[in-house]
């Protein structure tokens, strides 16, 4: 790769900045790690998680052999896609910029934003999509069944139920932020919290004291609860901005091995396959301005694949 010519040039200290850029309110690449790839176009092994769990006779005599096993899987074919933005700085910007202020910089920070929060809303739109997991993994509540009626729904059992029906039990949840503000409060999650000595339980006092996420975890046996929070502009460029919520009412439960790659060598719930780095450039734009002006490029080569749907558990709607 390194070898490979571009007539947009690659300039290292544009692209350190890139790179630096950290937004913790964003959580994509928590939800769907990066996973480096060598070329454009590859090839990723999905596993059948079912596999594993068909042992044949493992008895051998004494002048037998052990059985033998084989473990495949199946050969997906994909690619990755460029996603980029530009901004044209004139020259005149540059050269009065006051000292300590790089205009060219705060460029490239804010397309590294723009770029980091569209990715935002791709995953969200993955991760929270009915269609992405299998029937006997998803449920849509209404009415009643929502977490936000606190008077005759129940998560806690909900949870319980659909994470042991399971065949590779989640280690991760995903939940929006309107969602967790009403579960963190139901009393069914908040009594199975309270200490034994309060006489509480799930029908007795059981309004105590908002749940955090990492106790909520403990209570599921997960190793976290990642909360979606982002907002994006919705409206069309030039009317009135319309934020919405990357990530709704929802939660899904995933198995997510941070080790997993496109090798297959690990069953996992999905994972981005990154072609390089992010990268940054610019170019003369000479065109712009009386005395022209600097085209600055920020970009990356990515593919979000859900590569074992059936390790995931999807809850549509929870909370009105």
């Amino acid at each position: 790769m390194s070898n490979m010519q571009f007539p947009f040039p690659i300039q290292s200290e544009l692209t350190a900045i890139t790179l630096a850029y950290t937004n913790r309110r964003l959580i994509a690449d928590l939800v769907l790690p990066r996973s480096p790839v060598g070329a454009r176009e590859f090839k990723w092994m999905k596993m059948n998680p079912s596999q594993m769990f068909s042992p044949p006779e493992s008895k051998v005599g004494r002048k037998g052999v052990p059985q033998e096993i084989e473990y495949s899987g199946t050969e997906e074919a994909s690619f990755v896609e460029d996603h980029g933005y530009d901004s044209v700085v004139p020259f005149e910007d540059i050269t009065s910029a006051p000292p300590g202020y790089d205009p060219i910089g705060v460029h490239v920070t804010g397309n590294t934003q723009q770029l980091a929060l569209k990715r935002e809303k791709r995953v969200a739109d993955l991760i929270f999509n009915l269609n992405t997991y299998p029937t006997a993994n998803r449920t849509t509540l209404s009415g009643t069944s929502q977490w936000s009626d606190y008077s005759n729904s129940d998560p806690y059992t909900a949870i319980s139920t659909a994470l042991d029906g399971m065949l590779m039990r989640p280690n991760i949840a995903i939940i929006g932020r309107l969602a967790w503000s009403k579960l963190r409060n139901h009393p069914k999650i908040t009594a199975s919290l309270a200490p034994s000595t309060t006489g509480n339980t799930l029908t007795v006092n059981g309004q105590g004291s908002p749940a955090s996420l990492q106790a909520v975890a403990d209570l599921f046996e997960l190793d976290q609860i990642i909360l979606g929070e982002s907002f994006i502009n919705t409206a069309k460029e030039g009317q009135t901005a319309s934020m919405s919520r990357c990530w709704g009412k929802h939660m899904a439960f995933l198995h997510q091995n941070p080790i997993a790659t496109v090798r297959g060598e690990a069953i996992t719930f999905g994972f981005t396959a990154e072609y390089g780095n992010r990268v940054s450039g610019s170019i003369p734009e000479p065109k712009v301005g009386l005395r022209g002006a600097q085209r600055v490029r920020v970009g990356e080569s990515l593919r979000e694949l859900i590569t074992a749907s059936d390790v995931g558990y999807f809850f549509q709607n929870i909370v009105a």
